[in-house]
């Protein structure tokens, strides 16, 4: 979205900020991005040191992504409804 030649930079950024916080796909990454966190911190725990989060990411996507979104998805039928 562009801005008009008279409109202050900030508030189109502003704007544009808004757009992207409340859109249901950042929504979902924070979410996911979420689980990942927990994730490597009960995969941390487990080892005894700090996995990382590239490793963490790595393990849950190949884990647990297909069927947390699967659940994400049918919860959101269901509130839908």
């Amino acid at each position: 979205m562009k801005a008009s030649p008279s409109e202050n930079p900030s508030v189109s950024a502003a704007r544009d900020a808004d757009l992207v916080t409340n859109s249901i796909l950042y929504k979902e990454f924070l979410a996911e991005r979420e689980e990942i966190l927990r994730h490597k911190w009960i995969e941390s725990e487990k080892a005894g040191h700090d996995i990382g989060f590239e490793k963490a990411l790595l393990d849950w996507i190949v884990r647990f992504r297909s069927s947390w979104r699967e659940k994400r998805r049918s919860e959101h039928l269901h509130a839908a409804t």
